[in-house]
């Protein structure tokens, strides 16, 4: 994982108000340069100033981009600059930070690396001229000394020149004057020397072949171009061949010559088999750098594919192939078995004789090579042997300059780029395998073109003044300099007396205007040449300024910033700075002025903001002109994003939280693996953070939070970790096959940033269960070879699945099928069971054996069974599923029973024996003498007389009490009968009956259970339960009209358990925490209604309210009184509001309405339904009750009191449904309930009956409650 941190100035560093001008000299401080927004920055490190990274000298414009530290640097500042980069921390959260800047005792932020300039151009650099001055001309564009062109397009050679007034071109070929009015395929472009040859009406490339040179010329002088050799692109065919195929004896090494045809430039070699198939390169079989293909070792598989060369040429496109080769392997070893490959000894296994290496390229054991200084050194050593040997290098007498060294071709090649002197020397390579070693040795020799040490510089001089124009280069061999003037050599040009020629030098004194020309120095050696052009221009002109007036330049705090002013004048002017109108001239201190009068603030500070204004004086006169400085904040990262792991399908969020200046605006951007972030539907870009949901494995890379402004930029980069589950494993082999046992071996999937701890290896075979996998074993994660035990007579194919934290991979492909040989079972069937269907059968079961168990064909079960008492004969038959059935068997008989397993190759062990029975019959006898004693109001205790083990037919599983509730031993009250029942497994002979009602009559009976079911029943018993406490009284409600009075009411319990003889109510005032006296209120049987005068009106009542009967009080029931309206909450206030309202008068008035209305309704919908219908009724008091009780299954019943009965019809069970009481005047005891039958004009054609269980008549007793007729004669 990897952090970093890194700061930049980035974007617009730099805005101007004003036009530019064209061109800059700072050497000589006559210069404009085309800038309308200025962007300039700077590196502070050890006190060098360097632009942005594409800055392309004094007359380039800087565009906004990211400082590249590594392409603006020197070779001597890049080292510097890396061992700052290798000494800076690196860990989470960190940042690249620059050198501490220090000033005046103050430590500014070390986030601080970017500069922002103001035209930063080099103090050497070329003098420029403004274009509306004489000048002689300057060559600006031209085309490559080498030029090679596509013969299928026109030639063009470039030649472009700048001067006033403008230049005029010729051309010269061949070092003769080129006509080109003569040639009508040749033209030059409008104001410009570039060449075009057109071939559109025919003509052959070829015939302009040769050296070119252009000359721009002027009244002041004239200029050369470089001598342009132009070359034909070249791709001729390959020659066509008969090529025998090659023969070699395996083990020996070969050489595959490619040979390509000579192209211009030199095509790209590459192998392939002549189907297009590459071919697989290793240290064993690997390309030359000359092209051809060579074996260290011919193996027999090497002859599985032919060989092809190709050569692809780059200008025409095109891809040539040779004919193939085709080998032939002689070895001692004709099969190509694959599983040789994998064997450690792969040679001796085949039969190949081991050898020492020798160098198959280059030979011998030492060579010599030279190269350029500045080109790339390629050193290459191809060796043979058996093993494949291995290559390393090394250099005589020092180490490999490892910052530009390295190994190609699997190390059979090593490139050193960018070749300095300092890199000659002797260089050797080793080979080396088992067998032993031997090196080549390669002289390496660095010659050199020549390079610039001091090239010409334009030279602008006023009249009178004394000049010089210098030319140094170097090379090896060292090179010759040669001037010339206006194109002609120095010596044939005619005399000046204010020049002389010192070597490499021209000294110009007391220069007039008759001097201005153009010189050329041409230096050269046996390796190239550099031609330079430098013009001498004499002028007199007052100081002018070449940059836009009055601009505004904004700066980032803390950064070393230089001011240019832009100007021109001959004789050259002195400038000066000054600040906010301040007399003083700015030098010293923070401030330092160079040579060519750019102004440098080392460390721009807040107080450093203001207006500058330079000043160019001259002896012709003076100009100045203004910049505006400001200076800004810097943007920085105060919380970066930090490395994460994460699991797939988790959230991530990236924090990237910024400070910048508020005058700037600020953009923050994302970079994923340094390239643009797409934010897709699963990522949230907000302004501080960057949130992926469901993270998937492609969202695993660095994530770099820009942060940039219009004049910096910070960042800082994060690592996200994605979890997930592991690849498949894949290749999967099968070697050292055995009868029992096989060696699996795979090659492990990519774990995906989670270790792999397991490895489940399965299995599937075609015979029993084709398609179905199953687990065969479990390996460690660290393995990816193992030895499986197998079983006989199973047609194996194997798969394997990773497993890490995150979860399984998807399994690998399978591998081939592997049979073992066949063997008697070694084990019988298992869960062997002999079990009765019928009281006249027994039936024998075993679990089947799989395939990896059965060990053979025609895997089939010997079955034996015998009485166990009678130790008969045993009996037999074979099986070929997992069930038998033993017919016409005595009831319940224990039997003998034996399952062994046999196949082809013979049988299993001896099976083990196991004891079944026969099927079973019902009991024949019940339990006697059963006694009931009752417990409690709820319980009853029973004792009985066991059966005889005879009478039982089976296998005794319990005695089992039926038993239902009779009646209530209240009056008018409905029970139900439904029946239950209490089980007491085993041979017991007492047991206890829970859960009865209370003060109810019941019935009991009891029986035998065996396997096959209930026996015969006992004489039935009756007992009745004693009263039990009551449950809590139903509904209990309390209201508070006003604030003097509290209303309760109440129904009777669900559950009266006995005669209630009353109801006790307790309640207790309280207000907060304090609590008053508790006061108990008795009531009678019959009051369900109470109202109490409240004794103030803040405190509020909690109220207990519980029924008695004999026995005792039963559960209670509490509540509270509504809350005051002080107190009360916005619910309670609410409810006390509608209670007021339900006092007043109109309400009540109102109510009564809308039930006359109801009611009218109601009637006039039952006479619609019953006209002309009639049915008898009966009186409540002759009706007796039905014997059973429309109740729950839990004996639940109905109580009403005689004195205070709800409305008929519409009575609550104690259960809490809704239930149809006794009356004279409803339909609920006719028929199946609340589904009253009619005819269709309505008229009734139920019969009486009795009710039925409740059970029957639960899901229709709801239409009954809400029936037209019942809701009438409820009501009347």
């Amino acid at each position: 994982m990897r952090r970093l941190a890194a700061r930049g100035a980035a974007g617009d560093a730099g805005e101007a108000a004003a036009p530019a001008a064209d061109r800059t000299d700072c050497a000589r401080g006559r210069g404009r340069s085309p800038w309308r927004l200025i962007d300039l920055r700077a590196i502070w490190d050890t006190g060098v100033v360097l632009p942005a990274a594409d800055w392309k000298g004094p007359s380039s414009g800087v565009a906004g981009r990211r400082l590249n530290k590594a392409e603006a640097l020197s070779s001597v500042r890049k080292a510097q600059f890396e061992r700052l980069e290798a000494a800076r921390p690196r860990g989470p959260g960190s940042r690249e930070r620059g050198p501490v800047l220090r000033m005046a005792g103050q430590q500014p932020p070390p986030w601080v690396l970017a500069a922002l300039l103001l035209c930063l151009p080099s103090l050497g650099g070329a003098i420029e001229i403004p274009m509306d001055l004489s000048q002689p001309p300057t060559i600006t564009k031209q085309s490559v000394k080498d030029h090679i062109v596509d013969p299928r397009d026109n030639i063009l050679i470039e030649c472009e020149a700048k001067g006033n007034p403008a230049p005029s071109f010729h051309w010269t070929r061949n070092s003769r004057f080129f006509n080109i009015a003569k040639d009508p395929r040749v033209s030059m472009r409008r104001r410009s020397g570039t060449l075009v040859i057109d071939f559109r009406s025919g003509g052959r490339p070829e015939e302009y072949e040769g050296e070119y040179q252009c000359f721009a010329r002027n009244k002041f002088g004239t200029a050369l171009s470089n001598r342009i050799r132009l070359q034909v692109s070249k791709s001729p065919l390959w020659p066509k061949e008969n090529l025998d195929p090659v023969v070699v004896q395996e083990g020996a090494p070969l050489t595959l010559q490619c040979n390509p045809p000579p192209g211009l430039p030199s095509p790209v070699i590459f192998w392939m088999s002549s189907s297009m198939e590459p071919i697989t390169q290793d240290k064993r079989v690997s390309q030359g750098h000359n092209g051809d293909l060579y074996f260290s070792n011919v193996m027999l598989p090497d002859m599985q594919t032919d060989y092809s060369c190709n050569a692809r040429f780059h200008f025409t496109h095109t891809i040539q192939q040779k004919d193939a080769f085709t080998l032939k392997v002689l070895t001692n070893h004709p099969y190509n078995d694959s599983s040789l490959r994998n064997h450690p000894d792969m040679y001796s296994a085949r039969g190949v004789a081991e050898r020492t290496p020798s160098f198959m390229y280059p030979q011998g054991t030492a060579s010599s090579q030279m190269v350029l200084r500045g080109m790339d050194l390629l050193l290459e050593c191809i060796a043979s042997g058996v093993p494949t040997p291995d290559i390393a290098w090394y250099k005589k007498g020092g180490d490999l300059p490892s910052d530009k060294a390295k190994f190609e071709n699997f190390n059979k090649a090593l490139r050193i780029t960018n070749v300095s002197e300092e890199d000659s020397g002797e260089y050797f390579c080793l080979a080396s395998n088992k067998m032993g070693s031997i090196r080549h040795t390669i002289s390496v020799r660095v010659k050199a073109a020549p390079y610039w040490l001091d090239e010409p510089k334009n030279l602008i001089l006023a009249p009178g003044e004394d000049g010089r124009l210098v030319c140094r280069a170097s090379g090896n061999p060292k090179p010759t300099v040669q001037w010339m003037v206006n194109g002609e050599p120095l010596q044939s040009a005619p005399p000046n007396p204010n020049r002389e020629v010192a070597g490499d030098t021209i000294i110009f004194r007391d220069t007039q205007i008759s001097s201005r020309a153009v010189y050329q120095c041409n230096t050269s050696n046996e390796h190239g040449y550099l031609l330079a052009n430098a013009f001498v221009s004499v002028l007199d002109v007052p100081p002018r300024m070449l940059s836009p007036r009055n601009q505004l330049i904004r700066v980032i705090l803390y950064n070393r910033t230089r001011l240019d002013c832009p100007f021109f004048g001959s004789p050259i002017p002195t400038l000066r700075w000054f600040k906010n109108g301040q007399g003083s001239n700015l030098d010293g201190g923070n401030y330092h002025v160079y040579e060519n009068g750019s102004l440098e603030i080392k460390m721009t500070r807040k107080e450093d903001q203001g207006i500058y204004t330079c000043v160019a004086t001259n002896i012709l006169g003076k100009a100045e002109n203004q910049v505006h400085l400001e200076v800004k904040d810097p943007t920085r990262i105060y919380r970066m994003p930090e490395d994460q792991v994460a699991k797939r399908g988790t959230t991530v969020q990236l924090e990237c939280r910024v400070k910048h200046d508020p005058s700037l605006k600020l953009t923050v951007s994302w970079l994923k693996d340094d390239e643009p972030l797409y934010v897709s539907n699963r990522m949230k870009k907000e302004d501080e953070s960057l949130t992926i949901f469901g993270v998937a494995e492609r969202d695993q890379g660095s994530y770099t939070c820009i942060a940039s402004t219009e004049l910096d930029q910070d960042l800082a980069k994060a690592y996200l970790t994605v979890l997930g589950r592991p690849d498949r494993p894949r290749d999967l082999e099968l070697t050292d096959l055995a009868e029992r046992s096989v060696r699996l071996t795979w090659i492990p999937g990519d774990d995906n940033n989670s270790p792999i701890t397991d490895y489940v290896v399965q299995f599937e075979e075609d015979q029993f269960q084709p398609g179905v996998w199953h687990d065969h074993s479990k390996f460690p994660g660290s393995v990816n070879s193992a030895v499986l035990h197998l079983s006989p007579y199973v047609n194996y194919q194997f798969r394997v699945i990773a497993v890490n934290e995150v979860g399984s991979s998807h399994p690998s492909l399978p591998s081939e099928r592997y049979r073992t040989s066949g063997a008697p079972p070694e084990s019988n069937p298992a869960d062997v069971k002999g079990e009765g269907t019928r009281k006249n059968n027994m039936e024998i079961t075993w679990t089947p054996m799989n395939a990896t168990s059965a060990f053979g064909p025609n895997l089939r079960y010997i079955v034996k069974w015998r009485r166990r008492e009678t130790r008969e004969a045993w009996s037999n038959v074979t099986v070929w599923g997992s069930r038998h059935v033993v017919g016409q068997t005595p009831v319940y008989v224990p039997y003998e029973i034996r399952v062994q397993a046999e196949n082809d190759f013979g049988k299993g062990p001896e099976p083990d024996t196991v004891i079944g029975y026969s099927g079973e019959d019902y009991p024949r006898a019940a339990p006697t003498d059963v006694k009931i004693r009752v417990l409690n109001s709820t319980a009853v205790s029973l004792q009985w007389n066991r059966v005889y083990s005879d009478t039982v037919q089976g296998q005794l599983r319990e005695y089992r009490a039926y038993y239902w509730r009779e009646s209530s031993l209240l009056k008018n009250l409905w029970v139900s009968q439904k029946r239950q029942q209490a089980s007491f497994p085993g041979d017991r002979l007492r047991g206890v009956v829970s859960r009865l009602f209370p003060y109810s009559n019941y019935k009991l009976e009891m029986v035998v259970v065996n396997g096959r079911g209930d026996g015969p029943r006992s004489e039935t018993k009756e007992f009745a339960t004693p009263e039990g406490v009551p449950s809590a009284p139903r509904r209990f409600r309390v209201r508070q009209p006003n604030l003097e009075t509290i209303h309760l009411e109440w129904d009777h319990p669900e559950h009266p358990n006995g005669i209630l003889t009353g109801y006790t109510l307790k309640y207790v005032a309280f207000n907060g925490t304090k609590v008053g006296k508790q006061i108990v209120e008795n009531f009678s049987p019959n009051q369900t209604k109470f109202t109490m005068q409240r004794a103030d009106p803040v405190s509020r009542y909690r109220f207990t309210l519980s029924a008695r009967t004999q026995v005792g009080s039963g559960e209670a029931a509490t509540e509270e009184s509504p809350a005051p309206p002080n107190e009360a909450t916005p619910t309670a206030a609410y409810t006390n509001n509608q209670a007021d309202i339900a006092t007043q008068g109109w309400f009540i008035g109102l109510m009564c309405a809308v039930a006359l209305l109801v009611l009218i309704l109601l009637i006039v919908c039952f006479i619609k339904r019953s006209r002309g219908g009639k049915y008898p009724v009966r009186e409540k008091k002759d009706v007796p009750l039905g014997p059973e009780d429309p109740k729950e299954e839990d004996g639940s019943f109905d109580y009403s009191d005689e004195d205070n009965k709800p409305l008929q019809g519409s009575q609550t069970s104690l259960d809490g449904t809704i239930k149809q009481q006794e009356s004279d005047d409803s339909l609920v005891d006719y028929g199946e309930g609340g589904e009253g039958q009619f005819n269709e004009d309505g008229s009734f054609i139920g019969q009486y009956t009795v009710k039925k269980d409740k059970e029957e008549t639960e899901g229709n007793e709801s239409s009954e409650a809400t029936s037209p007729v019942n809701a009438i004669y409820s009501l009347a």
